[in-house]
């Protein structure tokens, strides 16, 4: 019998609402903890006031909870080394430390992996300047692809015509990655990792511009859903034998293991399968339809990478059912959200069968549940087809009320066609 596990879950959005959601259903987690948390997260775990940013609050609440393992859900937390200080305590921790974060956290950093793991990615260019910047538009052309070279929330890439726009976007960072465009369509692949064993999970595809038919700014992410029906049936294996395992190899080569979750962010273009970025932690939206999927017991999983018995673990085991999960934004998203609008119809779409996972809300006064960021929430549906999951999911998402809020009508409409 599995010894019993106490998780903490670090962080407050919506992928920290699905781990939680998942690690509740995994019979081997007796208590599952989140720290902050949302009012989401409160319904199957418990919260505790925490900054996600300070590694010695974070150990020091995780001693005191007496947690088996910690979860570390957003990127910035991993950069700032809160999975190390967590280590440093003697307690497991799912996630890279700060050296292998950089991942994410460095664009360049990543490129330079990429290059000698042997993984296929686009030609780029580190640019320091407004000369390099220029120089490697010209060199690449259009569409320009500009990357913040450090963190951005999912919102430091920009893809555009108008050379302008590009030049601008590169003058508001500090460094730059001016790469190739690439063509076709992308594709999420997670990875859970122990440094040395991969585990893929299944593919996902998210919406990242703002309006329907991928129109607008990027965003965070509009909604998401798996499987993919259209894409290769060999793409995970291609994927673990290219890219997850080079790269993890290359990681422990440089003395800096990667272990945790492995986001591969991928490009399916006209001269084959490429690289677009990788993520050093879950990705939002694609965990919450993933998870609502999965059947492998998520807590036996993450302990096993954890502490370096992956391979010990059987494959990983999903339902035969698809996922839609649709993102309801508050009004003016991606700008500065309009917030403190109150909530209604969560239980009534919960009660139709779709799964609410909350991301930016907070409590109200008379324990109303209002909106506190961006992306308020996501809505997930299941069924036997991508046809059936969407119409749960948006007859979900329908009964929800937020002022001034808004949603993609299009979340995986050309996939279950």
């Amino acid at each position: 019998m599995p010894a019993p596990l106490r998780v903490l879950v670090l962080g407050s959005g919506g992928r920290e609402h699905a781990l939680a959601l998942a690690l509740a259903r995994d019979p081997q987690v007796v208590a599952v903890h989140v720290a902050p948390g949302n009012p989401g997260t409160a319904e199957v775990a418990t919260n505790h006031a925490v900054d996600p940013l300070d590694g010695a609050a974070v150990s020091a609440l995780a001693v005191r909870l007496g947690v088996d393992l910690v979860v570390v859900g957003p990127e910035a937390p991993l950069v700032a080394g809160v999975a190390d200080a967590v280590r440093v305590r003697g307690i497991a921790c799912f996630g890279p430390s700060a050296a292998a974060a950089q991942l994410e956290g460095s664009k360049a950093f990543a490129k330079d992996v990429m290059e000698l793991a042997g993984v296929p990615t686009a030609a780029s260019r580190l640019c320091r300047d407004a000369d390099e910047v220029a120089a490697a538009l010209d060199a690449f052309g259009p569409p320009y692809v500009v990357k913040d070279d450090g963190l951005a929330a999912g919102k430091g890439v920009v893809v555009t015509d108008d050379r302008d726009a590009a030049l601008a976007h590169a003058a508001g960072c500090d460094r730059v990655v001016v790469e190739a465009y690439l063509d076709g369509p992308e594709v999420s692949l997670f990875a859970v990792t122990d440094g040395t064993t991969v585990r893929a999970m299944q593919p996902a595809q998210d919406f990242k511009r703002v309006g329907a038919g991928d129109t607008g700014p990027n965003t965070g992410g509009m909604g998401a859903y798996t499987p993919l029906p259209w894409a290769p049936a060999d793409l995970v294996e291609d994927v673990t034998r290219r890219v997850l395992e080079p790269t993890v190899a290359e990681m422990a080569r440089r003395g800096v293991p990667f272990s945790g979750l492995l986001y591969a962010g991928l490009a399916l273009t006209s001269s084959g399968m490429r690289v677009v970025e990788f993520n050093a932690r879950f990705g939002d939206p694609e965990t919450q339809p993933l998870l609502a999927r999965l059947e492998t017991p998520l807590g036996g999983l993450l302990h096993a990478a954890a502490t370096g018995r992956l391979a010990d673990e059987p494959e990983l085991v999903w339902s035969d059912a698809s996922a839609v999960g649709v993102v309801l934004a508050a009004e003016n998203y991606p700008g500065t959200p309009v917030t403190g609008g109150v909530l209604t119809g969560l239980a009534e779409a919960a009660a139709d069968g779709a799964l609410v996972v909350q991301a930016g809300t907070a409590s109200g006064p008379d324990d109303d549940v209002v909106s506190s960021g961006g992306r308020v929430l996501t809505v997930v549906g299941t069924g036997p087809d991508l046809a059936a999951a969407r119409e749960v999911a948006y007859a979900g998402i329908a009964r929800i009320g937020l002022e001034g809020s808004f949603y993609r009508h299009d979340i995986a409409e050309e996939a279950a066609r």
